[in-house]
């Protein structure tokens, strides 16, 4: 069986599941409003090599809201979302990202761990497929769930600034 990875596309807005080379699932999502770049306070999409550190939130139901990596026991409504739009809801489950590549996004002032850089649930599904996060990989919350039982600690992540089928670089 080939290795499983995610590749982030930041100019398609997608998420793709892979098996080696091949894509088994495709998923729109939401970048960092301010683009790409990697430094601590940036609110930028951090680039390159990664892998999932951790999985949170593995049960719980769509719509549940986190807050440090920790369940609050609510759950998102539309109610809820409207009386707080701007705030940055972490929903339904986290794959915390922790950067390989030493002086671009891990350790220093540049480092995605320490930058809480996850791939989470949003309650703004209708503003996939165009930047709106604070730096983190925003999903659908059935499609993060998806995921999230397809991957574990330790699966590859590639975040990219090309299109589909423009590679970085």
């Amino acid at each position: 069986m080939s290795e499983r990875w995610i590749r982030i596309r930041i100019e398609a807005q997608q998420l793709e599941l892979l098996e080696g080379d091949r894509v088994v699932a495709c998923y729109l999502v939401s970048t960092a409003a301010r683009g790409a770049g990697e430094r601590e306070g940036s609110e930028q999409t951090p680039r390159g090599r990664h892998e999932i550190r951790a999985k949170v939130g593995a049960g719980a139901p769509l719509g549940a809201v986190f807050v440090g990596r920790r369940a609050t026991g609510e759950i998102c409504t539309l109610e809820r979302h409207a009386a707080d739009p701007e705030r940055d809801w972490i929903l339904t489950r986290i794959l915390w990202l922790r950067g390989l590549e030493v002086g671009r996004n891990r350790l220093g002032d540049v480092d995605s761990m320490r930058r809480f850089v996850y791939i989470h649930g949003t309650p703004d599904e209708a503003r996939l497929g165009q930047p709106g996060s604070h730096g983190c990989i925003r999903m659908r919350n059935a499609d993060v769930v998806e995921l999230f039982e397809r991957v574990e600690p330790g699966t590859r992540v590639e975040i990219e600034e090309g299109a589909c089928g423009q590679p970085e670089g």
